[in-house]
This record gives C-alpha cells, structure tokens and sequence, in this order.
C-alpha cells in the first residue's frame, strides 16, 4: 500500500534504524557522567550533535536536542522573545505559518504581547516588502517557514533575513519540512527542526542558536544542554536522528529531481484526469516532493477514506471535516479552495508505478464522491431571474458551492445569485469558486442566521 503522507512522518530511514539498534546498546548511560559507560554515552552525543551541527549549518555548541520539533519551536520562539523583552513584545509571523508557532504566538499575545502576521500570495509566498512593512521599533522576533507543510511553497528565506537584518531584529526560521533536502540559506538566527520529517525517529527536535542572539531560556535553570532543554536525552533517538539526517543530506540531490519528475507528472495530469480541481502552491519553488490539489465539489474527509481504501495514503491540507467544520489556516490565507483538499508527499524511494497507478485510481474515486453528493452538470436552461437567493443553511462544505454552481447558470450575464450560509468554509470556498469559474465575488453581508454570499455570473 503505497505511503504518500511523508510530509506528516517520514518513514524511519534504514540508517536511523541502524544506529538506533546499535545506540541502545552504547548510548543508554548518563552522558554527563566521567566513568566509563558515561564517556562512551557522550562521545556518541557529541558526534550526533557534530554531524547536526553540520547538516543545519551552524556550530556544535549552537545546537541542542529537543523532545520533538513542536517544543524546539515553544523553546525557540520564547527563549528568544524574553532575550530581547527590553527592545519590545512586538512578534512577526507569517499567515501560513505550523500550528506550532501560530500557537506559540497566541500565546504571547495572551500574555500581553502584540503580533503582526504577513499576508501571503495565491502561491502561499510572502514578500519581504511584507516583512519590512510588519517590523517596528518594538519589533523582538520575526519568525517565517523555511517551506511550507501544506502546499510545499519555498519561502524566500534569505530575503526576509536580510530584511530584518537591516532592522536588527532576529530571524526564527521553522525547518522542518526543508531541512532534509538541503541547509537553509540566509542569515537566520534561530533554527527549529523534527526528525521524523526526514525519515528519523519521532521525539527528537533540533533547536540552533546563533552566537550573539540574545535568548533567555524560560525553563527552570538545567545544567543540559546548554540550560535550554531541560532533562535526559533520548541518546539513542537523537544519535538515529544525526545519522539520518546525514543519509538523506547524502541522497537529497538525486532523491529531489527523481521525485520531482514524479510530482510534475500529478501536477500536470490531475489537471487534466479530473475535471474541476486546482493545483495549489508554487510551481516552481516548491518542496520537490509535495504536491497539493483541491478538487471542486467534493468532501474532504470522504475523498481522503475512498483514497484510503482504494490502497494510497494520502492526507489534506485542509482540516475541513465534519468535525471542525473549520478550513486550514493556510489556505484560507492563499485564498484557494479548500473543499475536496488533497496532500500527497512522496517518500524517498516512490516509483512511476506508484504514482501512476495513484492517477489511475484518482479520477473514479473523486466522481464517486461527487456521485454520492448528488452533483451533476446542470441543464441548460433560459434565465428566470436577474437575482436569486438560495438558502443553504445547514449544509455543510462543500454542498453550499454545489447549490451555488446549480444555481448560476438559471440568471443571466450580469445577474446575482446569494447564498445564505451558516458553514465558516463558505466564506473561503465561494469565492475560491468564482476565481476558478471566472465569476465575480461581490462580498458578504450579515443575516440574523448566517451570512449571505453574493456572487455576479461572468460568464
């Protein structure tokens, strides 16, 4: 059964599992101990944070290991805010950022913190315009993704450090999607990273900062490393951690243009198998082995189980499901559908036969699905009126856009349809849709139960 979710867990390399076997064994002692079982423990400690060390760019001593990428990201953002709570409480973040520092940001704000998020474009990218114009006086930590975990974008990194270079802030940098294919560029100033994004065991983080940046660790004072992540190391997780991050850097070049053949060939034919989907994401610079398509007319969760059962393992970009009834943040900031959203990200290792037989399966069972909504072409029929008004309330996503398409074609060129919902979604998918459709989105308006949604026919 084919595995296309890496971007959520990698695989675990076979080297990781290598050197996790043979770690248990060395490395299952107190490293900070002088005898002898002590010093092998943190000869092997020192040599994986020297080859991590090695990979992210930076110096050994800059590096530490955390207990997942979430708390390198937690110890990061706050460590490095307190460091530099004299100059203001002012954090600059990205609107497609992880959960992870969205959540990290909520909570400085709650704390009395304020916080800036940078728009981004259609494709998922910021601009570091957008950064410059976001950073002030009060300005204590910018924080940007080296690559984006849902649709793949590559963020221009190195811009946005020089920007806040220039203005003397520190650049956070969320690695964790990027760092298995090749070192981030530019002059970051903290860096977080996960292990199991590259194929290394779960429970490991890599949290690097640079000498000079001012960072005040905010847990109680620990003697490991460095006091800024308190407690025992997982020795053996961190030492397959190193050691595969180390194999997949050795096999990233090949890996990344055999895969991105591989990924252009679903961008291309899913565009042209399934009728009424969007490709999302930067075309060009892009994560080489995640693609993201949304398809029109379509539940989500749905799509992903038929997928499931048809043998592909595949995840969404959108948390649009029945239960939250709420669209991913990062493509409500794109400004793309969310409806029918599908992630595939392909582990090392993924053959054409795979990915073909994936776009062999894909177009049944998204017409199934579209099938079991009751979605067909309309009829053609004469106008009956210049504006109508549907009512969808109650309807989830995504059958308040497929009342809508019905609806379109019974009002002339130039004539309104309103929708009246009370699902969240509808308030990113209508107009997504007229974007797709090339009609016009004349906005929103309030109702005593829910919101209406006018759209003008175009075409």
């Amino acid at each position: 059964m084919p595995y296309f979710d890496t971007a959520s867990a990698a695989p675990l390399h076979p080297v990781a599992r290598q050197a996790l076997q043979a770690s248990l064994d060395e490395g299952w002692a107190d490293p900070a101990r002088l005898y002898r079982e002590g010093r092998r423990a943190r000869l092997l400690l020192d040599a994986a944070r020297e080859a991590a060390a090695e990979a992210v760019g930076c110096r050994p001593d800059e590096l530490v290991f955390t207990p997942s990428g979430t708390h390198a990201v937690h110890t990061g953002v706050a460590g490095a805010l307190a460091g530099r709570r004299r100059v203001g409480g002012h954090l600059v973040v990205s609107a497609v950022e992880h959960s992870s520092v969205l959540h990290a940001a909520a909570a400085h704000e709650a704390a009395g913190g304020t916080v800036t998020q940078v728009p981004v474009d259609r494709a998922g990218a910021v601009s570091p315009a957008g950064y410059a114009s976001a950073l002030d006086a009060s300005t204590a930590l910018a924080c940007l993704q080296s690559a984006n975990h849902e649709v793949g974008t590559v963020q221009p990194v190195a811009e946005v450090a020089e920007v806040c270079a220039a203005a003397g802030v520190p650049l956070l940098v969320d690695a964790a999607q990027s760092l298995g294919w090749g070192p981030v560029e530019g002059g970051w100033s903290v860096l977080t990273a996960s292990a199991h994004k590259w194929g290394g065991p779960a429970g490991v983080g890599l949290l690097a900062v640079r000498k000079g940046v001012r960072f005040s660790p905010q847990f109680p004072a620990d003697e490991r490393e460095s006091g800024r992540s308190p407690g025992f190391v997982n020795l053996p997780a961190v030492v397959a951690a190193a050691a595969s991050l180390r194999a997949v850097r050795a096999e990233a070049d090949a890996e990344a243009a055999r895969l991105r053949i591989l990924v252009d060939r679903i961008r291309r034919r899913v565009a042209r198998l399934v009728p009424d989907v969007e490709v999302v994401g930067d075309p060009e610079r892009r994560l080489p082995h995640l693609v993201t398509f949304s398809c029109l007319y379509v539940d989500g969760e749905t799509l992903l189980h038929e997928l499931d059962r048809a043998g592909y393992s595949v995840s969404s970009g959108s948390s649009c499901t029945s239960s939250t009834l709420t669209p991913s943040h990062v493509l409500r900031a794109m400004g793309v559908l969310s409806e029918g959203n599908v992630r595939v990200s392909l582990p090392s290792g993924t053959t054409a036969q795979e990915v073909n037989g994936f776009l062999e399966v894909l177009p049944g069972v998204v017409a199934g699905v579209r099938a079991t909504l009751g979605v067909s072409e309309p009829a053609a029929v004469a106008p009956v009126s210049d504006a109508l008004e549907i009512d969808a309330l109650g309807l989830r996503c995504p059958q308040p856009v497929i009342e809508l398409a019905r609806a379109i074609g019974t009002v002339p060129i130039g004539g309104t349809v309103t929708v009246l919902s009370d699902d969240e979604v509808a308030r990113l998918d209508i107009p997504a849709w007229c974007t797709m459709r090339g009609h016009t989105y004349e906005g929103e308006a309030p109702r005593p139960a829910g919101v209406a949604y006018t759209v003008r026919r175009r075409v």
